[in-house]
């Protein structure tokens, strides 16, 4: 890990003063390690130049049991099973970062964000390498969920959990339409032949999704394997709706503009839902969609545009439709676990809501305020802020970033000895007694995000509390556009 020089007083001060200012904030090695903590999530065969070196091969006879080749892709948290559902949603938010905000990425950053991004892609092209099915998840997390073992260790079932038609999976097949859609406009100028390949697979995939619908968890084969973890608990529809828009901004074909427009109802477009995270897309769907309705004119989505601005009325404590929760140091808060989740997707949506309505100097009427691109970004702002160390803690929530982070994160590779360090086999059981310590992980996975603090703002720096402590891929992908932002905007207006 390398740490930027500090001073005496400022390590003093992050660990003793309630607040951290913002002057000491530095979004861009923020940026740097956000994209960075990508490699430590990654299965398979690593590259020559993979950077975060405690992490080793794993997982390379995924997609056996098959007889093709499943390997590849990220561990969604702190396990080591590979769920197709927030893989996909993080994948879609690792391109959309690269869209909005990649022109503000040092090349080099812009260069480990496509990286990150093609290594989810590559492996979401194998899922639907075959007609009429979608491999959804690898790994039965109830075995692995009974195992603390490195991922290079694992000796647990790599079950493979398949969808073929006409069987329903139009979440994870939606999502996954959507991640390469987006992801074939990230590589659009850099690599057009791959971008080619990644749009015809997300026509594939998106066919699958409408043709057969219905929520992949529903399936008798895939219930136990999905849930609790990843079931679809919001219902299949917002996927559709997502997966056409985004194949819509990918490819111009009027065709998913028909589909916006002729489903929007029956599919809950207008369902105002005030969360955006894996499993429900409605408010990221209804920002996306705008754009076309603020710089194209396509006012047949109007209804879109104006479930957006109810959605960010909801973030402004002064509007008289605010009912997102925040805590007293001024985090959003929705109950449950892995809360930064909401902070960061929200983050995301607001700086990009903003940067749609700016060429038209727009902004939303919430009845008794108005609201304007400059409010949506400092109400961003205040939540980066937050997880960088701005807080009651005096905390970064971002490991590595700064010199207080959580030291006793949920994760299995972070918290075993690294094989470079203990080559010998770790069994399933015979990591609990890491897993038990009340020792700061041996191996510090730069740049994860954890779930971070309660309502009460209060955070215990506790490997059992899994809400808390685990860092997830879906709570770090959208922030790397949100640091792109800061990283060249810190001062926005």
């Amino acid at each position: 890990m390398i740490m930027k020089p500090s001073s005496l007083f400022i390590t003093i001060y992050l660990v003793w003063s309630p607040l951290v200012r913002s002057s000491y904030l530095d979004y861009s090695d923020a940026l740097s390690k956000s994209i960075l903590f990508f490699e430590g999530q990654r299965s398979g065969f690593l590259p020559q130049d993979q950077r975060i070196g405690w992490r080793g091969n794993s997982g390379l006879s995924d997609g056996w049991m098959y007889n093709t080749d499943l390997t590849g892709g990220y561990y969604d948290a702190g396990d080591n099973v590979k769920f197709g559902f927030p893989m996909a949603f993080t994948t879609t938010m690792l391109a959309w970062s690269v869209i909005e905000f990649g022109d503000l990425m040092p090349p080099n950053e812009l260069r480990n964000a496509l990286v990150a991004v093609r290594w989810a892609t590559d492996y979401l092209l194998k899922t639907v390498s075959q007609p009429n099915r979608i491999f959804v998840q690898v790994g039965d997390p109830n075995i692995d969920h009974s195992c603390w073992e490195r991922p290079e260790d694992m000796d647990t079932a790599r079950t493979v959990y398949a969808v073929d038609a006409p069987n329903p999976a139009s979440d994870v097949a939606g999502e996954t339409a959507a991640a390469l859609a987006a992801s074939s406009m990230a590589f659009r100028s850099v690599d057009p032949v791959y971008a080619d390949t990644l749009l015809r697979s997300a026509v594939q995939a998106f066919q699958f999704a409408d043709n057969f619908r219905g929520a992949y968890s529903d399936n008798a084969n895939i219930r136990d394997g999905a849930c609790p973890f990843y079931c679809d608990f919001s219902g299949y529809q917002d996927e559709l709706l997502w997966g056409a828009a985004w194949l819509r901004r990918a490819s111009q074909d009027n065709s998913y503009l028909s589909y916006l427009e002729n489903n929007g109802k029956t599919l809950g477009a207008d369902d105002n839902i005030n969360e955006f995270g894996w499993d429900n897309k409605h408010a990221g769907l209804n920002v996306l969609v705008s754009k076309e309705v603020l710089e194209g004119n396509m006012y047949s989505l109007e209804s879109y545009k104006a479930s957006a601005d109810s959605f960010m009325c909801t973030l402004i404590p002064d509007s008289s439709s605010s009912h997102i929760e925040y805590t007293p140091g001024g985090l959003i808060y929705k109950p449950g676990g892995s809360n930064l989740q909401h902070a960061t997707t929200i983050s995301f949506i607001l700086l990009v809501y903003a940067k749609y309505l700016d060429p038209t100097s727009q902004t939303v009427d919430c009845g008794n305020v108005v609201v304007s691109p400059a409010l949506l970004r400092m109400r961003a702002k205040k939540q980066v802020d937050y997880i960088l160390g701005e807080n009651q803690m005096g905390m970064s929530y971002m490991v590595g970033y700064s010199n207080y982070f959580p030291q006793r994160i949920h994760h299995r590779g972070s918290s075993l000895p690294a094989i470079r360090d203990h080559p010998e086999f770790i069994g399933c059981k015979e990591g609990s007694s890491y897993f038990n310590s009340t020792n700061p992980n041996p191996n510090v996975l730069v740049g994860a995000i954890v779930g971070g603090p309660g309502e009460d703002d209060v955070y215990g720096d506790d490997r059992d509390d899994f809400r808390q402590s685990e860092p997830t891929t879906y709570i770090n992908a959208p922030f790397v556009g949100v640091l792109a932002y800061f990283a060249a905007n810190p001062n926005p207006s």
